[in-house]
């Protein structure tokens, strides 16, 4: 009998059993694991179900891009905030017989979408039409990623879909956090969606609650039995559009239909005498790691001490330089030329800490770009086999629950991705980055990113395989992971686990989470910076590989979780 409720506890070992590539046995008792240790294989996501879904098929003679097809699919169910269907995403892989991937399925501009549609006649921001409701969603690229990644697999997408298919007809234990989401935004989902969903029922969600979603598991059937075309073309792609004209939106059965995922070429370089490979545009996320990681190796390790005050404030002027040049210079590379060589360039990146000065706070007024002639909802799952294949995936709604928007009779949410364009040069998006007209609205064109899926090679194999949700804070949380493990010599855990910090050029201040030592707070401040105590940055999930062995750790601040063999 399936139970209403069930306690869902955490770090105390309990088996959930799979069937046969991964038939879900009971999905309303888990536990969470923040750390595993492995030989096989590990999956590292932001949901034990979706973690164990990926695992599941790995055991049943996947690959890591089979469990990472998998956990993809189980998180559009189990975790609705970010998880999706109707969004996109970036992967980063590093596959066994050497070849490095990076696969773009990043949500594009409708053929309808103009530069100015969200300013009002005055050409005042309507910010709200870029964050909520219809037409804020730009077309998914989630599904038209998943098929691309299937070429790589071993097991056909009726075996790896299976899992979702069955946390989504049966339902699941949604945790404390989910339910605290689901109440905080009741209103909201009433306000934007004219017809009963899944996630409003008349009482609070409490934890150990059952989310049932018939709707998406008839969604998930019908791509299992009709492949890329049973979400772009056929009853969901109708259900799609129907429920744009309904609302407002853009969205077109053309817009669907001609969505292509594309690969593109990875970036890859040396930092301390590791590989460092993570994505190219129009993710923003690799060339500011790059520009972050090039601009601290001029500096030696031994400089470098853990959150002093000396590295907060180089590692914060770091971090502003970067951000500038992205507001100023990045966008989608089939539209807009980037000058990517010379950002990158060391001549550049020295060029651009001369004015530095220890112990005294730069300004961005002050800091702008250099110059050249010419949601913080998101998630993130690493996943690596035996084999040596490495998955490192970012995927995204944008803000919670994206838009807010439910497709009526596909049960799946649509993102509010046409925020991450430039709404006006200058103004601020959901995440407080702004940009210029290289990253404006253009039909097809896709909006910047910052994600950052990312995987370290040392002597040619997987290293660290890394990632985080989090917007704009994304690069940032990726860089201080890295600096944690290979500069302050940190495990995986604790590395994971530090406080972090956050500058992104405007706002001009530094956001840290709660944790610091008060001591380097009052020194920063006497240096002259703005230091604003915030939530939350970022969730880091991250493999870490030692001799041959796999530690896979889930991020603390949610609901993260690790599994291995």
């Amino acid at each position: 009998m399936t139970p209403k409720r069930a306690s869902l506890l955490v770090l105390l070992p309990l088996l959930i059993v799979y069937g046969s590539y991964g038939q879900i046995e009971d999905a309303y008792r888990y536990n969470i694991h923040k750390k595993i240790e492995a030989t096989h294989a590990v999956v590292v996501s932001a949901h034990p179900l979706a973690s164990r879904a990926g695992l599941s098929v790995m055991k049943h003679g996947g690959n890591a891009i089979d469990g990472a097809i998998a956990t993809q699919l189980a998180l559009a169910v189990v975790y609705p905030g970010a998880g999706n269907l109707g969004g996109g995403g970036f992967m980063v892989a590093h596959l066994a017989n050497g070849r490095n991937l990076a696969l773009d399925y990043r949500e594009k501009a409708p053929a309808k979408a103009s530069r100015d549609m969200y300013l009002d006649r005055n050409g005042n921001p309507q910010m709200q039409l870029s964050q909520e409701g219809h037409l804020a969603s730009g077309v998914p690229g989630t599904i038209a990623g998943i098929f691309a990644q299937l070429k790589y697999a071993r097991l056909p997408l009726s075996k790896l879909i299976q899992p979702a298919i069955e946390l989504a007809s049966k339902g699941f234990a949604i945790t404390a956090s989910q339910a605290a989401s689901l109440n905080s935004l009741k209103e909201k989902f009433l306000k934007l969606n004219r017809f009963p969903t899944a996630f409003v029922k008349a009482s609070p969600w409490r934890e150990g609650d059952t989310l049932v979603q018939k709707d998406l598991a008839g969604t998930l059937r019908r791509i299992r039995d009709q492949g890329q075309k049973g979400f772009y073309e056929g009853p969901t792609a109708r259900m799609i559009a129907e429920e744009m004209k309904k609302g407002g939106g853009i969205i077109s059965l053309d817009d669907l239909k001609n969505y292509v995922a594309k690969e593109r070429v990875i970036t890859e370089f040396e930092y301390r005498g590791y590989r460092v490979l993570t994505m190219p545009l129009p993710s923003s996320g690799g060339i500011v790691l790059q520009q972050l990681l090039k601009m601290v190796e001029e500096r030696t390790a031994d400089s470098l001490t853990f959150h002093s005050p000396e590295s907060v404030q180089l590692i914060t002027e770091l971090e502003r330089r970067a951000y500038a040049d992205r507001a100023e210079y990045l966008g989608d590379p089939d539209f807009v030329k980037v000058p990517v060589k010379t950002l990158v360039s060391e001549t550049y990146l020295r060029d651009r800490m001369k004015d530095f000065v220890p112990g005294k706070a730069g300004n961005s007024n002050d800091t702008k770009a250099g110059s050249i002639k010419e949601s913080e909802e998101t998630t993130h799952f690493s996943v690596i086999d035996e084999l040596g294949n490495a998955v490192s995936i970012t995927t995204t709604l944008n803000d919670s629950y994206g838009s807010k928007t439910v497709v009526k009779g596909a049960g799946f949410l649509l993102n509010d991705e046409m925020d991450d364009f430039s709404v006006k040069p200058g103004v601020p998006n959901l995440y407080g980055a702004v940009g210029n007209d290289k990253n404006a609205i253009a039909p097809g064109k896709r909006m910047l990113s910052s994600m950052t899926p990312t995987i370290l090679l040392k002597n040619g194999r997987p290293f660290l395989v890394v990632g985080s949700p989090g917007g704009t804070t994304i690069p940032t949380s990726v860089f201080q992971t890295i600096l944690n493990i290979l500069d302050f010599k940190m495990s995986a855990e604790d590395a994971v686990s530090a406080p972090k910090f956050h500058h992104q050029w405007l706002p001009d201040q530094i956001d840290i989470e709660k944790g610091f030592l008060t001591s380097t707070i009052s020194n920063l401040e006497k240096m002259g910076y703005k230091v604003h105590v915030r939530g939350s940055i970022g969730r880091t999930d991250i493999i870490a590989v030692t001799n041959g062995k796999f530690t896979g750790v889930g991020d603390p601040r949610g609901d993260d979780d690790a599994e291995g063999y």
